[in-house]
Order: C-alpha cells, then sequence, then structure tokens
C-alpha cells in the first residue's frame, strides 16, 4: 500500500515526488511514458518568467513568483543550469505601450522585483539587433532561462534516492475507490494508494473521468511550435525578448538558451490531439514574420531544427489543483499550461502545504538529502580535470559527438545512473548527444550501440525515444 502516487513524470509530478520525498511516506510515481518529461516538459520555451503576465490574484501569478525564486534553490541542489536573462517586453506602437503600462502595473501587484520601464535608446543599447520599431520595453532582471527535462530527471532522481518508487512504461486505465483506498489499474499490474495526486499533463482530464461522475474541467491543448538556432549565433540576443501579450498568450519570443542555442516561437493554436505535435510550414512562417517584428537581421540560415509541443490547457482560467469532487484523497493538478515550468517547484510546495498537510500529519525524514550529484561532462572539464578523468577511464579518448564534445564515457555514465537514458532521445536529453549542427548525423550510429552494448540489449531493440519506436529494423549489411 502507497501513501500517494502521482501519475505523471513531468516536471511537476516529478517535483512534487520530491517534495513528498522529504517526509516519512510511501510515494509511488506512474509514467506511462519510457521516460521522464516526454511531452510538455520537453517541448517548451525554457524559461523561468518573472511573473509579470498571469492575472493578479491567481495563482499563476502566486506560484510563477515563487517559482521564479526556488529555482535559485534548485540550481544549487540539483545543479540544474540557469542562465540568468533578464527579460524585456517589447512595445512597438501607441497600443502596445498602452498594454505595456497595464502589464507595469500587473507587475508590480504580483511583486516582481527590480521591474522598470525602458526607452528605445536604452534598449537598442542594450539589445543592437532589436527592431528599430521598438517604442518602449518592461525590464524583467528576475528572468531565467533552464534546461527544462533536466530538472524534472534530477528531481525525480533526486526523491528515487530519497525512497520514491518510479514505474515507467505503466499507462493507468481504471482507478476504482475504496472506502480507504484506491486500486490502480495498469496493464496487468494493480497498485493500492491512500491518495492519488493527478499531474498527468494533456491526459489528466482523462484520468480524472476514472473517478469524478463529471470531469469539472475540459482539456483544450494548445500546439506550439519552434525553430532552434545554432549556437553559434550566441549572442545575436542576450535577453529573453517578449512582444506584449494577446489572447492567444506571450507570443512569439526570442530566448537564448543555456547551451548557447537560441530559441524563436512558440505559436499558439488548439488541437484536439492530446499527443500529436506536428510541425507545419504556415506555423514556422508565423515565426519567421512575428519574430523580425521584434528584431532585424535574425539570422535563419542558422535554423538547426525546428519541434513543437502541447500546452496542457483547459477551460479554466487558472491552474485547476484541487481536491476531487467525488473524493478528497484524490487532488488534481491540471491546467498546467505556462508558466507551469516556472511555477513547478511551488506547486509541488502548494499540493504538499495546502492540500494534503490539512489531512495528513506528515513527519519529516531526518535523513532527506537535498543535493544530487551530477555527471561532470568532459567538455565542461579544465585541461589538468580532462587529463585525470582520461587516466581514470579512457573511454574519454573516443570523442562520440564532435558538434557538442560528448565522450564515450560521457554517454555510458548517463545510460547508467539510476534514472539512466534507455533511448535515443533520452540520451540526447541527458547528455545533449545529436543536439548540435549534424543533428546526430554523424554520431547517432555510434550512440545507438553504446546504448544496446550498455544495456544488453540487440540494436534493433533500442527505441528512438518512446516504447515500440526502433530506429534500426534489420541488418542490411551481412557477408554472404
Amino acid at each position: 500500500m502507497y501513501d500517494f502516487t502521482i501519475i505523471g513524470a513531468g516536471i511537476t509530478g516529478s517535483l512534487i515526488a520530491r517534495e513528498l520525498s522529504k517526509y516519512n511516506v510511501k510515494t509511488l510515481v506512474l509514467e506511462k511514458e519510457n521516460d521522464v518529461g516526454n511531452h510538455a516538459t520537453l517541448a517548451n520555451s525554457a524559461i523561468i518568467h518573472s511573473g509579470h503576465d498571469p492575472e493578479h490574484g491567481t495563482l499563476k501569478a502566486q506560484l510563477c513568483v515563487l517559482g521564479n525564486r526556488l529555482y535559485d534553490d534548485l540550481e544549487k541542489e540539483l545543479k540544474i543550469p540557469l542562465l540568468r536573462t533578464g527579460g524585456m517586453v517589447i512595445a512597438r506602437d501607441k497600443d502596445e505601450l498602452k498594454t505595456l503600462k497595464s502589464l507595469q502595473k500587473n507587475a508590480q501587484k504580483n511583486h516582481v522585483e527590480k521591474i522598470q520601464l525602458l526607452d528605445k535608446e536604452t534598449l537598442l543599447k542594450r539589445e543592437p539587433n532589436l527592431s528599430e520599431a521598438v517604442m518602449m520595453g518592461l525590464d524583467l532582471p528576475t528572468t531565467k532561462v533552464t534546461y527544462p527535462w533536466e530538472v524534472a530527471i534530477r528531481g525525480l532522481e533526486n526523491a528515487i534516492s530519497n525512497g520514491v518508487s518510479f514505474k515507467k512504461n505503466t499507462e493507468v486505465t481504471a482507478i476504482e475507490k475504496k472506502p480507504q483506498h484506491f486500486i490502480i489499474r495498469a496493464a496487468q499490474t494493480t497498485f493500492k494508494s491512500r491518495y492519488i495526486i493527478n499531474a498527468a499533463g494533456t491526459f489528466a482530464a482523462k484520468i480524472a473521468a476514472m473517478i469524478e461522475k463529471d470531469v469539472p474541467y475540459k482539456m483544450h491543448p494548445r500546439i506550439g511550435e519552434y525553430l532552434v538556432l545554432d549556437r553559434r549565433v550566441k549572442g545575436y540576443i542576450n535577453h529573453t525578448i517578449y512582444p506584449v501579450p494577446s489572447d492567444k498568450g506571450k507570443g512569439t519570443l526570442i530566448v537564448p538558451q543555456v547551451h548557447g542555442n537560441i530559441l524563436l516561437g512558440p505559436t499558439s493554436y488548439h488541437q484536439t490531439d492530446l499527443e500529436a505535435t506536428p510541425n507545419t510550414q504556415a506555423g514556422l512562417k508565423e515565426i519567421k514574420t512575428e519574430a523580425s517584428k521584434l528584431a532585424k537581421d535574425i539570422p535563419f540560415d542558422q535554423v538547426i531544427r525546428t519541434f513543437a509541443g502541447l500546452r496542457a490547457t483547459i477551460d479554466y482560467d487558472d491552474f485547476y489543483i484541487k481536491y476531487s469532487k467525488e473524493s478528497e484523497n484524490f487532488i488534481h493538478v491540471a491546467g498546467i499550461d505556462s508558466p507551469g515550468l516556472t511555477a513547478a517547484p511551488a506547486i509541488a510546495q502548494y499540493v504538499v502545504d495546502h492540500l494534503i498537510k490539512p489531512k495528513e500529519t506528515l513527519k519529516k525524514k531526518s535523513n532527506f538529502s537535498p543535493d544530487y550529484e551530477a555527471i561532470k561532462m568532459y567538455h565542461d572539464m579544465d585541461t589538468k580535470e580532462r587529463q585525470a578523468a582520461y587516466q581514470k577511464d579512457a573511454r574519454h579518448g573516443n570523442l562520440v559527438c564532435k558538434c557538442e564534445k560528448i565522450t564515450e564515457a560521457d554517454v555510458i555514465n548517463h545510460i547508467e545512473r539510476p534514472l539512466g537514458a534507455s533511448s535515443m532521445k533520452g540520451l540526447k536529453k541527458r547528455a545533449r548527444i545529436g543536439s548540435g549542427l549534424c543533428q546526430g548525423g554523424y554520431c547517432e550510429h555510434q550512440a545507438i550501440r553504446l546504448l544496446a552494448k550498455t544495456l544488453n540489449e540487440d540494436p534493433t531493440a533500442i527505441d528512438y525515444y518512446q516504447k515500440n519506436t526502433p530506429i534500426l529494423i534489420k541488418e542490411t549489411k551481412v557477408k554472404r
């Protein structure tokens, strides 16, 4: 019998698990995919927002501002990367200027720190490549950028090291309410749990329907498309650049990334499919058009890839973090769209402090460790460290990914971790192999072999990402 079962191992579910791992309770995380953070956590803008945009008085506003601050703690404890870009919202005409000033007032009400309006001269001095059409900007110095799936992976791995159980490839198919607990059915397995925390992202309403007679929200996912510029453009834009927001959201942004790339996007359109995230010609054209309104001479010739992701938008104008109407032991954590990445650590605290602690006496562990022991990558070492690393492990002498300077030892270390990679994209998420200019063209074959050898699998069993997505079908070059 588990005390708490969390359904969904995106960044929200992973950090809730970590928060619960601080206490003497038995916690289980169930994930239908074969890895952590496969959906919204993987495909987003990677921004830790200041809290300027959510409407004052909402949970989004409260948890966004708090979450922004909590990332400084996660940086120290989980060794996550944080790029303190600062942000600027750009107004280009009188109507946008009026909205910008309203946004400033909203940010002040939300207690966003150190904000100020900047004139055109100051904007162009800070960012010379901004469009000459800019009139004024709102300075948001607390804006940061992180590596979202790394936060989820490290958060859950830290939770596991503190006693949390994790089951991947375990899709919940039914939930039965008993007087004192739930029976959770997943494939051929059942679990008993006193509480369920529904953090299933775009599938939250589907999970809710297993216990609710009338689900209190409907899922209306929004697809967002992106362009990725190669890291050779590093320095073209150094701040996170926002347009004035619209009813579709924050708009198309220009976002410097932790590893030197720049993201352009997203678009924002409703779709009915809960998983499909295709890029479209129209969407990519829209990104180029809208981004060009913010900056001049954008180096579109440096685009190395495109991607798209879904936001778990619901028909409720806020995060829906509440008890079920059918059972107070079932907790909804739904509608976690933007600024969900920013708010995630604060959401975890909110669930425990405001929904669990009023009903349960939680005793803190005396041996909880908040710290994560990160792998120091070969490319991050100085010369002496590299020499010592090679002497300890000669596999550092084989450079597998030349674009990102990833060695064989780096790859194997990321496969062998407690929450290690088991697919090509899982390895890319952890070690960045295949993230450079060639996008895996020269290194993917080596990575597949290393995955197969380390996991003791046939190369044809190695998936691209999700279960049953093999990269290789059969051997074609055989001796006769």
